[in-house]
């Protein structure tokens, strides 16, 4: 088995009026840097053998201080970046219901089968974050491995790990916050859900 740790970037610029990032090069806030730095804090002293981001750089900055406080070189594998949004980039929901009212009302309806226009289809996003993850897994039996990516990514992705159907992901997982802890286990093709947007320092619940 191996338990991958799954961090949400720190706070970007467009945090604030709830711009849809994902392939934009979005620069972090300064809270966003104090949330890079409290991972950094929290990964000290942990056991991790591995630190992954997206190759995008809010998730690198993210991923920077607890690679060093662990003495990890990070790495960075593309197959982590953020679902493209195609014509969504950029906007808030009430922009597109604006610029593409049918597009975006099926978009809120069945965000995987019709998800926005000129965008990726999450069911790809799922397959490659999933083939990293497995591959990784194999690198580390028995591991534990920091990977820090995306919102939309992470959550469409648990889905798919979980067994539950991707279109109910804005719905069953609807908020990760930046900066928190989501923990998952990979075990002989099986995932289990050990913790979800959990602040730095909470522990892990005990198994009953």
């Amino acid at each position: 088995m191996t338990d991958f740790i799954l961090v949400r970037h720190g706070e970007t610029v467009w945090h604030a009026e709830n711009r849809y990032a994902g392939r934009a090069d979005v620069a972090l806030t300064e809270r966003g840097l104090r949330q890079a730095d409290d991972l950094g804090a929290w990964a000290r002293g942990q056991r991790i053998d591995a630190v992954i981001s997206s190759t995008l750089s809010r998730a690198r900055l993210t991923a920077a201080p607890a690679a060093r406080a662990l003495g990890l070189e990070p790495r960075a594998d593309e197959r982590l970046c953020e679902i493209d949004f195609g014509d969504g980039e950029g906007l808030t929901l009430a922009e597109m219901a604006q610029r593409f009212p049918k597009q975006h009302a099926a978009f809120l309806r069945d965000p995987v089968g019709d998800h926005l226009p000129g965008g990726e289809d999450p069911r790809e996003a799922v397959a490659r974050a999933r083939a990293c993850l497995e591959e990784t897994a194999a690198e580390f039996p028995g591991g534990r491995i920091l990977v820090v990516a995306h919102n939309a990514l992470f959550r469409v992705m648990l889905c798919g790990l979980l067994g539950i159907e991707l279109s109910e992901y804005r719905r069953v997982f609807p908020v990760l916050d930046n900066g928190t802890l989501t923990e998952v286990r990979l075990s002989a093709g099986q995932a289990s859900l050990l913790r979800f947007n959990a602040p730095p320092y909470a522990p892990v619940p005990a198994a009953h």
